[in-house]
């Protein structure tokens, strides 16, 4: 006789929903799961409530690839930021990362990922074809490549610039070195390499 099987109980349920989620483990979402259950029903029902309005309400912009609520978005569409400067970024969250420094105040755009071959992930699968055609469209002065300081950041980084800089656009990178605050011992042999290669006058 075949054994039906169990669902798994509303607390397991929501613990393997949770593990999902990027750089959470099943202790961390168990975690969660029981903080949830600690709290008023009215604070899990906001939380389930935010959760529908990001993907009900929630859209790319179609200028610069970002996530916003409207289209364009909040930065393509302020006049008060620099419309010559466009700073490159793989991912939305990385919008917001250069956001909280309030140190750039020109416009973004979002690739959509990096180039990696590894996983398949070519120039014609991010917003490379779209970034060219809004140079050739909003003529900007300087393009500002911010993807991260690893294989695949770099390989994009060395793509686009030699992509770009024919165009006749400036193409900039973002400077690595150390830390503020941080202590020369403590950092590792790239790190400082990386900071005498991007040394500065004073």
């Amino acid at each position: 006789m075949t054994q039906l099987r169990q669902a798994p109980s509303p607390i397991a349920a929501l613990i393997n929903k949770f593990s999902k989620l990027p750089t959470i483990g099943p202790k961390t979402a168990a975690r969660l799961v029981f903080h949830l259950l600690n709290r008023p029903r009215h604070e899990a029902q906001s939380l389930a409530e935010a959760i529908i309005a990001v993907k009900d309400n929630v859209r790319f912009c179609s200028i610069c690839y970002s996530l916003a609520e409207s289209d364009p978005c909040e930065f393509c569409s302020d006049d008060r930021r620099d419309a010559a400067t466009i700073c490159v970024v793989a991912e939305a969250k990385d919008v917001y990362a250069i956001e909280r420094t309030a140190a750039f105040k020109g416009r973004y755009h979002v690739l959509g990922g990096l180039i990696s071959p590894m996983d398949g992930i070519g120039p014609a699968q991010l917003h490379v074809k779209e970034l060219v055609e809004r140079i050739g469209r909003e003529n900007p002065r300087e393009i500002i490549l911010a993807t991260n300081p690893n294989a695949e950041g770099e390989a994009t980084a060395l793509y686009l610039s030699r992509l770009l800089l024919p165009l006749g656009v400036t193409v900039t990178r973002l400077a690595y070195g150390l830390p503020i605050g941080g202590d020369l011992d403590y950092a590792d042999e790239v790190t400082i390499a990386k900071a005498l290669e991007g040394r500065r006058a004073l």
